[in-house]
């Protein structure tokens, strides 16, 4: 049975303050956007367009007339494009202004010309008509919360508590920025160095004609022009050797055994990108702060709307979730945040503690944490909270709460995130959807059904891999051992680390769909799986089902244990045979729900199986050796 919520002292909640009840929540809900305009897609449609256009449009040569140097208009160019995608996921506003720009870039380098007649020229304006046509419309919508929002406050506005008054925003990143600013301007400095090195050395060198007579490559790789000029052959590095193609004329500078491009004067693209990238992160920063900061201060302007909600402190990531007043049950969220408390200057300066309380508050915390790590920790309380603030996606708010640990006490939270709706996110929709269809492919047969088709027996019951599951077992093993045959082929290569990635997986499969087995006794479940054998009390057990080629037993509300794979049941229905593993968790479920169906034996160890996962991992280890042996 729930708790009751954690009770708002009468004198913090302000006269007039409405409930937000469950019909105006759910309009609120109601104004989201569409799922085209979720920023995802508008993201990947930039990229993509983005991309294809750099990859495909032809690139102007290098020239004695204009070379190729550092192009300070075109790298700022870059870091609008870099930070547009970044801002329509952060900051719809300040990504129409990014657009803007990109295409205004865009017109200037001819793209709009070229788009009459290239696809990759097309995509990038259709990719930003896109993605503004998406910010309009979560901008619109997030309009239409803040009238919803408004309507249900009514005309009662207070001030913000004191508390929060003294709330700041933005500090950590205005120092982010700065730092990031610092390493753009070093990366900026080196680049200049660069150049004026090679002006300075130029000015005294000779300037030359010469001829390309070859094309090469050094022992690192790198392209090379063979130029002869003043009957002596040089040797010059080259990024495009494609614009100097042999028997063509080139101007050179040359100052004894130093050569160089007059189209390509020197090469300063690392300290130019590191220029671009701290740039481009110096003034991310830089607006999320400015961002928060605006966001605070119009928080503390004048009286705001409030509103009487119910607060619950995330269980897993710490974020606020908000409910309506009659929403007890706490069955329906509205929206969430992540929030942070504030207290007043003196409050701040009188919470000081002897060391006593000190190593007292100490304890708790590790208890608290050692419950959290095992699971052992209750939820958070409902509590009840007046909402200060007009909430609707990306506002900023804050809300007075009830202390659950003192009726008498209020805690102060500001938000230090843009409020969300609690709404399923694009992946989770999707996952939930998929989740339904195979649940209306695959129903559950009935548990009498199930039981009546069992007998009760002495001996314990026993389900274990059968050929199917060995089958996709050996399969898998096959894959393993050609895995490590090719990553190993070529010699030591980061290709190695995929070996650490999808090796243990591979190896806790195969073991799972070779020797999986579940033995059914008196007291519970002996289930063996790749690593080791899990004992579970019928009493521990929440539910049984088959889903996704795997068997999972549930025990309370965050602890299963799972075999996955033990079968391919799309195959083994394609042969006109009932799954084994849907019908060993089918049976499973009966003797759970069913007491006298479960054996009246204790299964004795030699019935409780053997985990081969170490062994394999063995086996694994020795067939890498002898591939390495054999190469």
């Amino acid at each position: 049975m729930n708790r009751p919520p954690v009770p708002l002292p009468a004198e913090h909640i302000p006269s007039g303050a409405a409930d937000w009840q469950t019909p105006d929540a759910r309009r609120w809900l109601a104004a989201v956007p569409a799922r085209w305009a979720h920023p995802l897609w508008a993201v990947l449609a930039l990229l993509v367009s983005m991309v294809w256009y750099i990859a495909e449009s032809p690139l102007a040569p290098c020239t004695s007339a204009e070379p190729c140097g550092t192009d300070w208009s075109g790298l700022g160019m870059m870091v609008v494009l870099v930070l547009t995608p970044y801002w329509v996921w952060r900051q719809p506003r300040l990504a129409l202004a990014g657009l803007a720009a990109g295409l205004v870039g865009f017109a200037e380098d001819g793209g709009f010309t070229e788009s009459f007649g290239e696809p990759y020229a097309l995509a990038y304006p259709a990719a930003a008509a896109f993605t503004i046509a998406g910010i309009v419309h979560r901008l619109a919508l997030a309009g239409r919360q803040r009238a919803l929002a408004l309507e249900a406050a009514g005309p009662v506005a207070q001030p913000l508590p004191a508390a929060a008054l003294t709330f700041r925003r933005g500090r950590f990143s205005f120092a982010l920025a700065a730092l990031m600013l610092a390493v753009a301007g070093f990366g900026y400095w080196q680049a200049q160095q660069v150049a004026d090195a090679y002006e300075e050395r130029a000015a005294n060198a000779t300037h030359l004609s010469g001829r390309v007579a070859a094309h090469e490559q050094d022992d690192d790789g790198d392209d090379v022009l063979k130029v002869e000029a003043d009957e002596r052959t040089h040797r010059i590095g080259t990024a495009a050797p494609e614009d100097f193609p042999v028997d063509s004329r080139v101007d050179i500078v040359v100052d004894g055994d130093w050569a160089a491009l007059v189209a390509e004067p020197y090469d300063a693209f690392d300290w130019e990108l590191l220029a671009m990238a701290g740039s481009a992160a110096a003034l991310a920063f830089f607006a999320n702060g400015v961002d928060g900061r605006t966001r605070a201060r119009r928080l503390r302007r004048g009286p705001l709307p409030v509103l009487r909600v119910l607060v619950r402190e995330g269980h897993e990531d710490g974020s606020t979730w908000v409910f309506a007043a009659d929403d007890p049950e706490a069955l329906r969220p509205i929206l969430h945040f992540h929030s942070l408390a504030s207290f007043e200057e003196d409050e701040e300066e009188e919470r000081e503690v002897d060391e006593s309380d000190l190593d007292e508050a100490s304890v708790v915390d590790l208890t608290k944490v050692r419950e959290i790590l095992q699971g052992e920790e209750p939820p958070p309380p409902l509590r009840e909270a007046v909402l200060y603030g007009v909430p609707y996606t990306g506002a900023e708010v804050a809300f007075v709460a009830g202390d659950e640990h003192d009726d008498t006490e209020v805690l102060v939270e500001c938000s230090v995130t843009a409020v969300k709706p609690a709404v399923p996110g694009l992946m989770e929709r999707g996952v939930k959807r998929r989740s339904q269809t195979r649940e209306r492919r695959n129903p559950q047969r009935p548990v009498e059904e199930i039981a009546a088709s069992m007998a009760p027996t002495a001996a314990p019951r026993v389900w274990k891999a059968h050929s199917f599951s060995r089958a996709v077992g050996l399969g898998l093993l096959l894959v393993q051992g050609g895995g490590i045959w090719a990553m190993l082929d070529d010699g030591p290569s980061w290709t190695w680390l995929w070996l650490l990635v999808g090796l243990p997986w591979l190896v806790s499969a195969v073991a799972t769909a070779l020797t999986w087995r579940i033995t059914a006794d008196r007291d519970g479940l002996w289930v063996t799986g790749a690593w080791r054998v899990r004992r579970v009390q019928w009493d521990a057990i929440t539910s049984v089902r088959h889903a996704d080629d795997g068997i999972r037993v549930r025990m309370g509300k965050d602890s299963s244990v799972e075999l996955s794979p033990t079968g391919w049941p799309w195959l083994e229905r394609r042969m006109g045979r009932e799954p084994y593993a849907v019908r060993t968790a089918d049976e499973l479920r009966a003797l759970h729900q069913s007491p006298e169906l479960r054996p009246a034996e204790e299964a004795p160890t030699a019935r409780q199986g053997t985990p081969v996962g170490p062994p394999l991992v063995a086996v694994s280890a020795l067939w890498g050796a002898a591939v390495l042996l054999l190469l």
